[in-house]
């Protein structure tokens, strides 16, 4: 039998799409890339904008048509948050939800034995525990993500992840401490740990975020720990303090600051105010050398007028990200910002988004060039090209060169010679 995943959305979506293809691959199955014949095909979905749910529709439908004697499975948070609308996606064989990926192989058997459509979605329930799930590998690679957060308590106002990823849980160091030495023990370098509330990991336990990153650190053949996204008012000064004294701790932080204008931020019922960011991202960069900062920016939320847009434009500028992931408001059904609806025009929404992403990317572009002529460190990770390989630094920064020798999983130190919108080159 043959499997092939398709996944949409965030690392924790990336690592649970790992973890069902292991429960898969020790029971027999080959996986193979979406694009290859399979008898499964699996959409593991995402349910932040209405963009996703649309990508969700069409490729559900794209493997049912291009591969009619298959098997189409559709999972993850939109079946989750949107139960109904999922079940009316005909093409989709088998349904369940992110709450039962560790019954994909007993959900197969049953659609095998029963020949009838499939659907298993439990709803997330208060109290809820991290259930079990590790991996042993990544997709082959060099760095791996691992969960160890799920849910959020957040509630901002346009956000759809408490109802598809229930309340905060979180995984034991025990059960890390074991998954990630068997992950080192298969050749993974560098841990990336994700979650979909990272910030509160540990909340309600006597253990922390530090103690997981330390956890990391300390595993033998780990050469590198780094975090997924962070919210701003969960890093303390006692969390940087303690990150700081951790060697292999990568100090790239991306943090959702969501807008810039405090009249925004309250109204999405985030909770902090731009200036707290901002003496945050100074603490950073003043704590760790060569610190990244990257960040998420909504254009276009509710009430959000020409001034609020042109505030928020103004204090990214200011923070002078190395990155910035642009995007524009989505209503979402059940959120308490859909009950206002949805006041600014389309077309407004994308000419802001345009001006925020050619704005971020000169900034980008000048922290790039200054760059140039620099010695760097570089964990490489694949070959993209005959002699061709790509790798990251410290602070996440994509670099290629060309080597007669296999650099795969291999540290060296480089110089950058020139760039592009997309990764350094280097010798």
């Amino acid at each position: 039998m043959k499997a092939a995943f398709y996944t949409l959305g965030c690392k924790v979506n990336q690592y649970e799409t790992e973890y069902m293809s292991e429960l898969l691959k020790n029971a027999g199955f080959e996986i193979v890339s979406p694009d290859k014949e399979a008898d499964y095909y699996i959409v593991n979905s995402c349910t932040v904008t209405a963009t996703a749910d649309q990508k969700t529709r069409q490729n559900i439908r794209k493997f049912k048509r291009k591969h009619p004697n298959s098997t189409v499975i559709l999972t993850g948070c939109m079946p989750q948050a949107f139960p109904e609308e999922a079940k009316e996606l005909i093409e989709a064989d088998i349904i369940f939800s992110n709450k039962n990926d560790g019954d994909i192989l007993s959900l197969i058997n049953k659609h095998i034995t029963e020949n009838n459509r499939t659907i298993l979605i439990d709803e997330h329930k208060k109290g809820d525990k991290f259930w079990d799930c590790s991996i042993t590998d990544f997709n082959e690679r060099i760095r791996a993500f691992v969960k160890i957060e799920d849910g959020c308590d957040r509630f901002c106002s346009y956000c759809i992840i408490p109802k598809s990823r229930g309340r905060v849980r979180s995984k034991s160091l025990e059960d890390l401490e074991k998954e990630v030495k068997n992950l080192a023990d298969n050749s993974i370098k560098e841990i990336v740990l994700v979650g979909i509330n990272l910030s509160a990991y540990g909340k309600g336990e006597d253990f922390d975020l530090v103690d997981a990153v330390e956890i990391c650190a300390n595993t033998k053949g780990i050469e590198r720990v780094r975090l997924g996204s962070l919210e701003p008012d969960h890093i303390t000064d006692d969390i940087i303090q303690r990150l700081a004294k951790i060697e292999k701790f990568c100090p790239q932080f991306h943090i959702s600051l969501q807008s810039g204008c405090d009249k925004t931020l309250k109204n999405m019922n985030r909770h902090y105010t731009a200036d707290e960011y901002y003496q945050l991202c100074n603490k950073l960069r003043k704590t760790f050398d060569d610190a990244s900062l990257t960040t998420d920016v909504m254009v276009g939320f509710h009430q959000e007028s020409d001034n609020d847009f042109k505030e928020s434009l103004e204090f990214v500028k200011k923070v002078k990200f190395e990155k910035v992931h642009v995007f524009p408001y989505s209503e979402r059904k059940g959120t308490r910002a859909s009950e206002k609806g949805d006041d600014v025009p389309k077309s407004e929404k994308e000419k802001r988004a345009q001006i925020m992403i050619e704005e971020t990317q000169k900034i980008r572009s000048s922290y790039l060039k200054e760059l140039v002529e620099k010695t760097v460190s570089v964990l490489f990770e694949n070959e993209i090209a005959p002699k061709i390989y790509q790798g990251y630094t410290k602070n996440y920064l994509p670099v290629r060169t060309y080597s007669d020798e296999n650099l795969i999983g291999v540290t060296k130190e480089v110089k950058i010679t020139d760039f592009n919108d997309d990764y350094c080159i280097a010798e």
